[in-house]
This record gives structure tokens, sequence and C-alpha cells, in this order.
């Protein structure tokens, strides 16, 4: 569709974008007409069509009123210049306001550019449209007179859009009918038969349109001034889906799991003298590697104490397995057929010199068990 223009061009300059300068002119009502970057339907603009004069070669340059009002309008109802600004050119000779105009109401408008918004959500983005080396547009376009209860005669046109060339269908999918090959605006306001018209009521598919993003200030119809048509940068943020927000919020989670593992990995491997280092809780580092580095601690500790245990069971097991050796090379054997010799003694040594003396042998000890 086309909902806004741009048109600061002189009335002399009208003519000779529709290349129309070589033909009979006649002026009406361009004392109306006020250049604007941000036209809007309802705003007034010179139209060319032809001239119903004495010269059928003669053509107009008349001024009217964006927004088609039909002639059939009631007479005291007040005049909507943004129910009919578009109109399809696929049914405009079908539908029973713009079929009637087709014959004999055909008229070219022209701007240096206009403006289409992109769709995010509930927020639009506008970008501003025109030739790469700056010449104008023309679109095709039909036009109506209509008489008010005072009698004043208001003349209003309507732009026929079509579906949307390949290199812009990613921003709208209707566009304007701009007639930009040699010969289509003489075809399309003089043409005779309809059946010509469908030649030049298609998609503007040349490479040499270009579209930029511009201030979202000027939505409104009342902002005007050649910051309209600048250039603007838009932010990273707002170039992104907003899945990518979440994305970040799982990559520091698996992130953090990560460390987490890692982390668990070395402390099986941590000896007593090794010294845990804590990360400072930054951007995807919620501190969770701080449980595990006091679990760690434990472990260590718990190790060293099993080890603790295990020397002292060690050493009781040495002390006892000494203990029965020691008895085992001392206690008699009572399954032997022949008896023991006792080791030889040094006389005077216990106070007696054998069996007769009165000190009791190790033998009776055993004796009495």
């Amino acid at each position: 569709m086309c909902g806004r223009a741009r048109c600061t061009l002189s009335v002399d300059d009208i003519p000779r974008a529709c290349h129309l300068n070589s033909r009979p002119l006649r002026s009406i009502d361009t004392n109306r007409y006020r250049p604007a970057y941000n036209v809007a339907p309802g705003s007034t603009l010179p139209v060319i069509r032809r001239d119903n004069g004495t010269n059928s070669q003669g053509v107009a340059i008349h001024c009217m009123k964006w927004g088609l009002i039909p002639s059939f309008t009631n007479k005291a109802e007040k005049p909507d210049h943004y129910k009919m600004f578009n109109a399809r050119s696929e049914s405009v000779t079908e539908k029973a306001s713009f079929r009637r105009l087709v014959p004999g109401s055909r008229c070219l408008v022209t701007v240096e550019g206009f403006y289409e918004w992109k769709k995010d959500g509930a927020k639009k983005q506008p970008y501003y449209i025109h030739f790469k080396d700056g010449r104008p547009m023309v679109f095709a376009a039909l036009y109506d007179s209509w008489k008010n209860a005072e009698g004043e005669v208001l003349y209003t046109f309507t732009i026929l859009t079509t579906s949307s060339s390949s290199a812009l269908a990613w921003l709208h999918d209707r566009m304007p009918v701009i007639l930009g090959k040699t010969g289509s605006t003489e075809e399309w306001l003089d043409g005779s038969s309809s059946s010509k018209f469908n030649t030049v009521l298609k998609p503007y598919e040349e490479p040499d349109l270009i579209w930029y993003p511009v201030t979202s200030a000027m939505n409104k119809p009342s902002y005007d001034g050649p910051e309209c048509i600048k250039e603007i940068q838009l932010k990273t943020d707002e170039m992104k889906p907003i899945s990518s927000f979440f994305s970040k919020k799982v990559n520091n989670s698996e992130e953090s799991k990560s460390q987490v593992t890692n982390a668990g990995k070395a402390s099986m491997h941590a000896t007593p003298a090794l010294s845990l280092k804590v990360e400072p809780d930054t951007e995807g580092n919620t501190g969770i590697q701080q449980p595990l580095v006091d679990k760690s601690k434990e472990d260590v500790k718990s190790n060293v104490a099993q080890a603790q245990l295990a020397n002292e069971d060690a050493h009781q097991f040495q002390l006892k397995r000494n203990y029965e050796e020691y008895s085992a090379q001392e206690k008699p054997s009572f399954e032997t057929d022949h008896p023991q010799s006792t080791p030889a003694r040094k006389k005077g040594n216990l106070g007696g010199s054998g069996a007769g003396s009165g000190q009791k042998s190790l033998f009776s000890y055993f004796g009495k068990g």
C-alpha cells in the first residue's frame, strides 16, 4: 500500500517528471499545493490528467486532495479521505467505486518517494523508499469529483496498488503502481483499451529502488521536515529476536553445570596440601562452586582420618602378631612324644643349682593349668 509520501517538487517539475513537458499544459488550483516531506491522505497534491478542453493533446496539472470521495457520496456526509486513498489495481474494473473511472478519469501522481512500515509485534518501523538516482516517481491513479451541500466541487484521487516486488516483499505485501518504463505514463494516461492496462499495472521489479529506516516520529502526519527522510541506525537489541535472551540464560546454565562437573572431578584428585581457588561471582557465574570447595575440604579431611585409622589398625595388628609369635616360642608343646630340653643356665644365676633348689621352674606354672 501507499499511505505516506514525500513531495517537495515544484509545480514546474511535475510535467517533466511525467515526460509530458512538450504537450500543452493548463494549471488548475496550483496555489493550493504545499510541498511537504510527510504527505498524508487529505493533503493536496498536483495531479496530471488529460485536459478535456479544446485541445485533445493537452494535459492539465490539477491540485486535488488525496483520498477518493466518489461522486455518489451523500452531499451532507463529511468526507473521509482515509477510506479510499488506495485502490487495488487487480479489481478496479470490478468495484463500482472505481470501474466507472477507468475509461476517462485516469491520472498521474508524482512524488519523490514513499514510506512503508515494517510490523514487529505492536511496533511499526517506517522505511523511506525512493529511486537510487533521486529522480521522481510517477504513480498510476484515478480521480473523481464530488459536490457537497454548499455546492462546492471537490476533486480527489486514489493511488493504485499492486502486489509487492520480490525486493520489497519482506517489508509489505503491497506497493504502489510505479510507471517507470518508457512510455508507461502515456499509455496509462492516453490509452483507450483497458486490456492494455494490465501491462503497466505490474510490480516494479527494477533494481534501482532503495530504502532505509527513518525516524518513527514521522508516524504522525503533523511531523514534517527533512528529518522525515534522514536515515537512522536501528539498535542492535531491536534487531535480535526475543528467543536470543532465553538462549543466553540456557547457555549460562549449561556452562555452570559444566563448571560444577569439572570442579567435582578435580576434587577427587585433590591432596591436603592443595589450595582450592574460588572464582568471584560474575555474569553467568552464580557462585555455585562454593559448596563444592567446602565438600572437597571435607573429603580431604575424611581421607586423612581414614589413613590414620588404617595406620593404627596396622600397628595394633603387628603388635598382636609379635605377641603371638613370642608366646608360641615360649609355650611347650604337650603333643610331642619326647621331652624338650631347656636352655642351659649359668651357675649361681638363679640362686640354686638344679631342680633341688627352692625356686619354682617355669613348667610348674603350666602344670597347674
